[in-house]
């Protein structure tokens, strides 16, 4: 018999704040987490505004000397899990260590170690670089270092599906959860990639806006789009089987019922020009949660602000859920966070869960001029009230990954 898993505890470090919370409240406010970049001299790379995280001290958080074997993409990773464990109230001396598990996931890394350490070599002797140099970049070590952090024995892992991987990773806790392999996961997905190297090498595939202005530049679904903006950050959840949380008298935000993956194995880079693999991802997340069609109320869009995405997404949902996909609220929170690449999934799980919690659809905003071909209730502008049951949230990588998550309203 399949267990019910529930969300017990949610933290997270981003453009839009530096925990849930806050992030929750800018998210309805409309807020925009996107600025001029500051980590860096822009003009080295002709690209000048992204998501970046703000007003937080990172080494008064971890110390000079835990700084200098983290690449940043750890730090904000231990950052989040540091919060949703303490907002599930999770006392692990009073729990079975190995039965908890850590699903943790990034798209590319410890992008900083690796530009910096490549800059050292290139110029130094490959001799000289730094011992920390592979265990400190590595995708995995995330999930490494929250364990380690915590002593967890459970799984420890990362699947790697681009910006599908905080989706295909909460998934995979999802299965082993209800599958009674493990009892909690702290799961989710981090990115650190606002640097020269992250910016250039997407600046050069013309993944990135063109706008000048940190108001229009991320702008999913408005004809005038022209790409998206680079996001930073973690997000992380606690999934929990549901006798676990019970048994602990936990806080419950909602329940995950449904996972879909699929692959579009189409192209590298672009998604499948009718949608398909993007529509049955969906399909089987709702089938997977016995979720009929008319009764999904929310979608947390993938939502780039590209041009290809957003046009193949909306018909992918037009596709599956025929009229009922004008009756649904549909909304891109990239517009006020930029796109978190491998984290992006998680942070919009927050958002989606979190619209289930409270009742209320969070906008996609720096909406202008409409676009014929994306015709559906993107919540422009204004975030809105609404009575809901079930939610999903899509994410779509590079190399046609698709994931879907489905949540339910928490009902005791």
């Amino acid at each position: 018999m399949m267990r019910r898993v529930v969300v017990t505890g949610l933290g997270t470090i981003n453009p839009l704040g530096n925990d849930w919370q806050t992030t929750w409240n800018h998210a309805k406010a409309g807020k925009n987490g996107l600025d001029f970049i500051t980590r860096f001299q822009s003009d080295t790379v002709g690209m000048n505004i992204a998501g970046e995280i703000k007003d937080f001290d990172f080494s008064e958080y971890f110390g000079r000397k835990e700084m200098r074997r983290l690449d940043r993409f750890s730090m904000v990773a231990l950052k989040a899990s540091d919060e949703a464990i303490a907002d599930a109230g999770l006392d692990f001396d009073q729990l079975d260590r190995d039965r908890i598990g850590v699903y943790f996931t990034s798209g590319i890394g410890g992008l900083d170690t690796i530009s910096s350490e490549a800059i050292k070599g290139y110029a130094k002797g490959y001799h000289r670089i730094s011992p920390f140099f592979i265990p400190t970049g590595i995708i995995n070590i995330a999930a490494g270092n929250i364990a380690i952090r915590n002593r967890l024995h459970g799984i420890a892992t990362a699947s790697v599906t681009a910006c599908a991987a905080a989706a295909n990773t909460m998934g995979n806790a999802f299965r082993d959860i209800r599958h009674g392999y493990i009892d909690i996961a702290i799961t989710g997905g981090t990115e650190a990639s606002v640097n020269e190297l992250g910016i250039s090498g997407f600046k050069v595939m013309q993944a990135l806006s063109k706008a000048d202005d940190p108001a229009k530049a991320s702008i999913p679904f408005d004809l005038n789009r022209s790409g998206f903006v680079m996001g930073e950050g973690s997000a992380s959840i606690v999934l929990e089987s549901l006798d676990s949380a019970l048994a602990r008298k936990a806080p419950i935000y909602a329940e995950l019922v449904g996972f879909g993956s699929t692959c579009d194995a189409t192209h590298i880079t672009a998604p499948d020009s009718e949608g398909t693999g993007a529509m049955k991802c969906m399909k089987i997340a709702l089938e997977d949660g016995q979720v009929p069609l008319d009764e999904l109320g929310y979608i947390n869009a993938h939502g780039t602000s590209t041009p290809l995405n957003d046009r193949i997404e909306t018909l992918a949902i037009k596709r599956l859920f025929k009229e009922h996909a004008y009756d649904l609220s549909i909304s891109s929170t990239k517009s006020m966070t930029g796109h978190l690449l491998g984290a992006s999934g998680a942070i919009e799980a927050i958002f989606t869960i979190m619209a289930l919690k409270e009742s209320y659809i969070p906008p996609t905003i720096g909406f202008e001029t409409p676009d014929p071909e994306c015709d559906l209730d993107y919540t422009f502008n204004q975030g809105k009230e609404k009575t809901l049951r079930y939610a999903l949230s899509n994410s779509l990588g590079f190399g046609g990954h698709n994931a879907t998550l489905v949540f339910k309203k928490w009902e005791a």
